[in-house]
């Protein structure tokens, strides 16, 4: 007789966890550093393929590169989603890793505009379109495989080794940039400096992707593949099932995605070309930041389990809603110790949106439609508010001459992810086999 409640798997052993948790962490590094090299280079990438008579308007047309690329995150969403709900996580999140490093290792071997012209830029677009594509399948599938191997009761604890993962990436890539920045005179970076750290993505993916290689599918995925009554929702079906919670979970998101660039991106662009702080000092304070980021993760996912998903909701929608404005007032009045504790700000509550993120993917979802629906929600609010960012952020500043605008903006959006923060039931107490009644979609009330 058929249990009217699904059984959870056997815990996985902690030895599989800390396998499982590396190689979800390591394929993340990958995703995140390489994106975040291109922010952190976005100054002299405006040079190398969009010179122009006017620095501002390169600088925009680098940005909304960067932004294509998040375009087509929730294509490669869907894509690597379904494939993940179809044929396991572990396979998707191989393949992933390789053509997010192989496509960042293009971009350090592009010729530059003077010596093939506007193909350059085009050769650009196509490379981060393909970062996109891939990313769009990383995280949420990361996050998902590891919460689908972790004790009920330590979810975000598991879960937020990914955040973690994302900030120290962020970390090295500043650290990279910085000694290169410090190292080589402004021709040598400009010239040449500029494509290592793109050429090194090559050899960390290809470590990634072994790791990833050797892992075995998650205990959830696999009690639904042995399940001959199965059902494989098609994208539609899971659009239709699953818009509700997508919906309410992409409005908090939307913050999670506009803090998080707002400050590992888009900071080292405004205390450079706004504050005017020298680039060495930029990337030095950036670097500290991100690093006090990446220890607080942990730590917060331990807090997040033990006082809620809805909490930490809050805490963060008021954390950022509160500081973003005297964070840039910190940062615009110049100094290495301004420009670090008006970071330090902004990461404490990009930090607690981020783990509470993680975690609420999973939970949120049922394990049939988990890894598209997350995917689809995750990558749709980081390119609307995510990648973006740094666009809106630089063409805010240019119009309103108002250094305080991009504070403004996270601050409204901070309000939008508040009013979400109600909309969503707590789910730390709940199994990862049943969705929350309360964000279910009923398709037949009555039979």
């Amino acid at each position: 007789m058929q249990s009217q409640h699904p059984t959870s798997p056997a815990p996985s052993s902690p030895a599989t966890l800390r396998k499982v948790t590396i190689a979800a962490a390591a394929g993340t590094v990958v995703e995140w550093f390489d994106f975040a090299i291109y922010g952190f280079l976005a100054p002299i990438i405006a040079k190398v393929f969009f010179p122009s008579g006017d620095h501002i308007v390169g600088l925009l047309q680098t940005f909304a590169v960067f932004a294509v690329a998040f375009a087509l995150r929730p294509v490669g969403g869907a894509f690597f989603g379904m494939l993940g709900d179809r044929i396991g996580r572990k396979h998707v999140l191989a393949l992933t890793v390789l053509l997010m490093s192989g496509a960042t290792m293009v971009i350090g071997l592009l010729p530059s505009y003077a010596t093939i012209g506007i193909w350059s830029a085009v050769l650009l677009t196509l490379a981060r379109s393909l970062q996109g594509l891939s990313a769009g399948g990383e995280y949420a599938g990361a996050v998902t495989y590891v919460i689908e191997h972790a004790p009920a009761n330590q979810r975000s604890r598991f879960s937020s080794w990914m955040p973690a993962a994302t900030f120290g990436s962020f970390a090295v890539a500043a650290l990279l940039c910085y000694l290169l920045t410090a190292n080589l005179s402004t021709n040598a970076m400009n010239g040449w400096g500029w494509r290592i750290p793109f050429l090194v993505a090559a050899p960390m993916g290809l470590v990634a992707f072994y790791i990833r290689r050797r892992l075995q599918e998650s205990p959830m995925f696999q009690e639904i593949a042995n399940d001959t009554d199965a059902i494989h929702a098609s994208l539609g079906q899971t659009l239709r099932q699953q818009w509700r919670p997508m919906l309410i979970l992409g409005g908090y998101i939307s913050l999670t995605a506009l803090s998080f660039y707002t400050f590992s991106t888009y900071m080292t662009t405004f205390l450079r070309e706004v504050v005017k702080l020298p680039a060495d000092q930029v990337l030095m304070t950036n670097v500290a930041a991100l690093a006090f980021a990446a220890v607080l993760s942990p730590v917060l996912g331990r807090v997040c389990d033990r006082v809620g998903r809805k909490t930490m909701m809050t805490v963060s929608s008021v954390l950022l809603g509160g500081l973003a404005i005297p964070a840039y007032l910190l940062a615009s009045q110049g100094g290495v110790g301004n420009a670090l504790l008006g970071q330090i700000l902004l990461a404490v509550g990009a930090v607690t949106a981020n783990v509470v993120t993680a975690v609420l993917l999973s939970e949120v979802f049922p394990t049939a439609v988990r890894y598209t629906a997350s995917a689809i929600t995750y990558n749709v609010s980081y390119a609307v508010f995510g990648g973006t960012a740094p666009f809106v952020a630089t063409f805010l500043i240019a119009t309103t001459g108002n250094r305080l605008a991009p504070a403004v903006y996270l601050t409204i959006i901070a309000a939008g992810a508040l009013i979400a923060t109600f909309l969503i039931p707590e789910t730390s107490k709940r199994t990862l086999q049943e969705q929350p009644t309360e964000l279910r979609r009923e398709s037949n009330k009555a039979r």
